[in-house]
Order: C-alpha cells, then sequence, then structure tokens
C-alpha cells in the first residue's frame, strides 16, 4: 500500500510517498530557514504564505520522485494537528482537494504521531509497544506507544518545549537560527564543568519536564557575565548547557523506563538529531542492556515521510476524514486514541 503523506504544521512544506509505513519511495521538502533566519525565528503569517507558494511543487516532485502518478496512490495522509493554525490549514485544505479531485481516500494524522512513526522507517523490525521520547521545538512528550495507533502520554513538559529552549539559548550566545546545530558544534568544542546549571524539577510529578527556568538561568548567566566585564567562554556555556539537557531528558526516560517496565526506547524529533543526547541516551540504554531506536537524522525534523508512514497505520486502524476535516493547533495525542474515524 501506497500512502502520500503531507505535512505543513511550522516552517516545512514537506510531501513524501511509503510503502507499507515502512520504506520511503520518495522524500520531498521545501524549507524555509534562510528567510526566517531573518527574523530569528518562525512569522507564523511568512510561513503560511511560503506553503501557499510551495505545495503543488513539492507533491509533484513526491509522486516523480517515487515514480509514480496520483492514480497509483491508494490514500492521501496530511498533518491536521497540532501546529501552526495557518500553516497547517495550507496542507489540509490542499489535502482534501487533492482526495476529492482523485477519489483517495483522506487520512488525519497528528503531528507527534509522525514523529515517533519516523523510527519505522530507519528502523523496519521496530514493533510497540515502546517508549518513546518526542523532542522538538514545540513538544517534549514521554509516551508509551501501546500499538501503531494507540498512545499514553505519562510525562511532558509543563513550560518550554526542549527545542525552543536550544533556540533561545542559541540566540542568547550569538548563534543564528535554528540554533540547535551550532549550539550542538560548539559544545563540542567546550567543557561542561566550567558553568554549573540548574536542572528544574516538576514538584509531584517526576516525569514531567520544565525547561523555562534552564534558558532563563543561561541568559542570565550571560549577562551577569557581561556586568561584570567578563567574556563569557561560548563554548563552554553550550558544553554545560547540552549536558545538562542531555541529563535531565536521560533521567526521565530511564525513570519512565525503569517504572513502566519497558526495554525498547525509541527517540523522534529535532532535537533527536543533537548528538549529545543521542550519545548520552545511547549510553544509558548500554548500561541497561535497553534496545534504543533513534530516526534517521533526515527523518528527524518535520518531514512527509514520517506522516506517510503513520497515516499507513492510522488508514489499517480505520482513521477517515472527508470534507469536515478542519485544522488544529492544539490537540493531544490521547484524544484521538479511541477514534475510528475523524469528528
Amino acid at each position: 500500500m501506497r500512502i502520500l503523506g503531507i505535512e505543513s504544521s511550522c516552517d516545512e512544506t514537506a510531501a513524501a510517498v511509503v510503502e507499507d509505513g515502512r520504506t520511503a519511495l520518495s522524500n520531498a521538502v521545501a524549507s524555509q530557514i534562510d528567510e526566517q533566519r531573518l527574523y530569528g525565528g518562525v512569522v507564523p503569517e511568512i510561513a503560511s504564505r511560503r506553503h501557499c507558494e510551495n505545495i503543488c511543487g513539492v507533491v509533484d516532485e513526491a509522486l516523480s520522485g517515487a515514480g509514480l502518478g496520483l492514480e497509483d496512490i491508494d490514500a492521501i495522509a496530511v498533518t491536521y494537528a497540532p501546529g501552526l493554525i495557518g500553516a497547517l490549514l495550507v496542507g489540509v485544505s490542499y489535502a482534501k482537494g487533492l482526495s476529492a479531485a482523485s477519489g483517495k481516500p483522506l487520512v488525519p494524522v497528528h503531528h507527534i504521531a509522525g514523529h515517533m512513526a519516523a523510527n519505522y522507517i530507519t528502523h523496519p523490525g521496530l514493533t510497540p509497544p515502546y517508549l518513546c521520547l518526542v523532542i522538538s521545538g514545540g513538544h517534549t512528550h514521554l509516551v508509551e506507544v501501546r500499538d501503531y495507533s494507540s498512545w499514553r502520554v505519562v510525562g511532558r513538559t509543563r513550560d518550554d518545549a526542549v527545542g525552543e529552549c536550544y533556540d533561545k539559548v542559541a540566540r542568547t550566545l550569538g548563534f543564528p537560527y535554528p540554533g540547535g546545530k551550532y549550539l550542538d558544534e560548539a559544545a563540542k568544542r567546550g567543557k561542561s564543568s566550567l558553568y554549573t546549571l540548574p536542572h528544574p524539577r516538576v514538584e509531584g510529578s517526576d516525569l514531567d519536564f520544565s525547561f523555562s527556568g534552564l534558558k532563563t538561568a543561561v541568559i542570565n548567566l550571560i549577562h551577569n557575565l557581561k556586568q561584570r566585564g567578563e567574556e563569557p567562554d561560548v563554548n563552554a556555556v553550550a558544553a554545560s548547557f547540552q549536558k545538562t539537557v542531555a541529563d535531565i531528558l536521560s533521567e526521565k526516560l530511564m525513570l519512565a523506563a525503569g517504572e513502566l517496565g519497558y526495554t525498547k526506547i525509541a527517540l523522534a524529533g529535532g532535537v533527536a538529531a543533537n548528538s549529545g543526547v543521542r550519545r548520552r541516551i545511547k549510553k544509558e540504554c548500554d548500561k541497561r542492556g535497553y534496545q534504543l531506536f533513534m530516526p534517521e537524522l533526515c527523518y528527524c525534523g518535520d518531514n512527509g515521510v514520517m506522516i506517510a508512514a503513520q497515516g499507513y497505520y492510522d488508514f489499517l486502524a480505520g482513521r477517515r476524514a472527508g470534507g469536515e476535516l478542519n485544522a488544529l493547533a492544539t490537540l493531544s495525542l490521547e484524544d484521538i486514541c479511541d477514534e475510528t474515524t475523524h469528528p
């Protein structure tokens, strides 16, 4: 079964064709990074306009890259939540039109579920149940993947997502947007013990995350050093920050795995591409004899492959949508677990 996946939840217009949920036949992405970098972050209105300009070409590229026509596709999957509402509406509207014109079934896909499904492309042998840590610019979730279309969120951020924290700290250190990869490289050159940063905790909820205090601590550290006439060691700050993040993520993930009895662990989302985080979690999993599954770097960020992969399993689960499908800026992963059709 071949699924066309469409993704437009933030600032990347993406489409791909995936076969049987495991094999990527194409992967087309139109990035807005160069333009959004001018503003230091994503401007929603600009993102929406660029999606409108790019989506036809990206879908055509995905189909031609797979060597297929629309008539060869079995269903169309699209991200409908969560994300920037204007951006989502572009993908949803296009997918609805394509479905209506072609007669192909339309499958609504949750963005976080898509990120987790990226692992099925890199690791065809991965099957539920397993525990997944989803870490991106907009999300930080600990998720029990009970089945391909059934999940339970056991931990989440109470304030900033870890990816957002990365971007804000990177900007404070003078790195261009998106700053995660620059901060990652700087951390490799720095001494993590030079500066001490806090490990924020959520009282009464051991599996939840909080990154706002860590972000503020780095900003205050830089300001205080400069007020004293001292130049911060940027590489050391980056190394300390990255080590602190890796400590927090690995601690929560290992705690959840131990409490819930999981030995299969997965990472997903844009921050899953971070070398320090990947290295630390692999070390902790190896120490305990856990299996660790991580997407290829090209599937960590937003892409159509992950949406097509999850779309395959949602299609098998009976999830369908029609002209009534709407985009949703916010939607809990758990809210869709018992649906058989989109409301």
